[in-house]
């Protein structure tokens, strides 16, 4: 199976990706080709749209595949492909002792291309000021979430995943994430990954891959 769209090069090519649940494959073996703009991962629970960012981001191998970010090899620089590609598991408890300013600055050193401004602009679209010295375990699950979410929109990296983005947000915080792909699908040279069960309103996608039901 292929899922790609020819009208822009690619920013990723991965070849080779598999899931499976025990004994059972969900889906693959599949080629992916992603271009700049917001592709939008889709299926039903348990159908392995986490696992394919996790992939897609460097963060789950998968034996004889490869994938390629911005010209960078996943196999043979592993460590520069993941400074290109951004996902974070938003039900992590890694960070619950770090105070959310310190994983602000955490990050900002972790990806190169980091955008401060953006980073502020969002910090202040979604609330969190208030919120920058507490440790990470004192935040409700939304205000995390909002964390990540600013993290991996200031990240700059070629490859961006956000999984659910919008679930446990507030509806002005729906609104600015939304805001910021709308203006993601036809501005931004990065590529940018949704994993939702349904597209986000307005955003013109690139490519959509749809993992069953």
């Amino acid at each position: 199976m292929l899922v790609e769209s020819v009208s822009k090069p690619p920013v990723l090519v991965a070849r080779g990706l598999r899931c499976s649940a025990g004994p059972q494959t969900l889906w693959g073996p599949m080629d992916v080709q992603l271009q700049s703009g917001v592709t939008l991962v889709t299926g039903g629970e348990g159908r392995g749209k986490s696992s394919l960012l996790r992939m897609l981001a460097g963060d789950l191998a998968v034996a004889g595949s490869s994938l390629q970010l911005a010209g960078t090899s996943l196999q043979s620089q592993p460590a520069l492909y993941r400074q290109k590609a951004f996902w974070m598991d938003a039900r992590t408890s890694a960070w619950d002792q770090t105070p959310t300013e310190q994983f602000l600055q955490q990050s900002r050193r972790q990806w190169p291309q980091w955008n401060e401004a953006l980073c502020a602009e969002l910090v202040s679209a979604l609330g969190l000021e208030e919120h920058l010295p507490k440790p990470m375990y004192m935040l409700s699950t939304g205000s995390k979430r909002k964390v990540w979410i600013t993290a991996a929109c200031a990240s700059g990296a070629e490859l961006t995943c956000l999984d659910e983005p919008f679930a446990a947000l507030d509806r002005a915080s729906i609104r600015t994430i939304t805001e910021l792909l709308q203006d993601a699908a036809t501005h931004s040279p990065r590529a940018w990954v949704v994993a939702d069960y349904e597209a986000p309103a307005g955003v013109l996608l690139v490519a959509t891959i749809d993992l069953g039901q």
